[in-house]
């Protein structure tokens, strides 16, 4: 039994405490995430938001933000799949005005944020799909290695860790992001 997003949008209204995403066809209830990965995901979110709202060149959105995805054919069979990463960002251009419902379309960025459970296969599996479908940049960050992989179609990843900084040419020329800065503090 194949799943469309009219079924998803039901099951939304049945269980509104419920994320869930649509993947081929099947509904995937996503897991809470663990406090610190998602702490991780906001401390992203702020950071990147805090530069891009002054200066009026997009959205920032959380993990609750859906994005119907084009078309994906696989195994001869067309699909829609909806889908939510941690962290997203739009252009101003792409998204000149929000919507109160999901946006077809893919983020110019997304992030996904290891959780204590998830496996880092099946985020970079997600990231590379979001690649393909035009997605420019993906990012992983892994709070386990302390780690940020960067992700770009037909591109080696390129893993930074503290000490080093995250730049962004290609969609936010200027911002900087160190990698230390990501890691929740230890307040004593």
């Amino acid at each position: 039994m194949s799943l469309t997003i009219t079924d998803l949008e039901q099951l939304q209204q049945e269980h509104p405490d419920w994320q869930m995403e649509l993947v081929d066809g099947n509904i995937i209830v996503m897991e809470p995430s663990d406090y610190e990965s998602d702490e991780i995901s906001i401390r992203f979110a702020a950071k990147l938001w805090n530069w891009v709202d002054p200066r009026r060149l997009g959205r920032v959105t959380g993990s609750s933000a859906g994005f119907i995805l084009p078309h994906l054919t696989t195994n001869n069979t067309t699909k829609r799949n909806l889908r939510a990463p941690d962290v997203s960002f739009v252009l101003a251009h792409r998204l000149k005005r929000t919507q109160r419902d999901f946006v077809e379309l893919v983020p110019d960025l997304m992030v996904e944020v290891k959780s204590k459970t998830a496996q880092i296969d099946k985020l970079e599996e997600k990231i590379k799909m979001f690649l393909r479908l035009g997605t420019v940049i993906g990012i992983l960050i892994d709070p386990d290695q302390l780690t940020l992989t960067v992700y770009q179609l037909n591109q080696e990843p390129k893993v930074l860790q503290d000490g080093e900084v995250l730049l962004l040419p290609e969609l936010l020329p200027g911002w900087e992001l160190a990698i230390s800065d990501l890691w929740p503090p230890v307040f004593e």
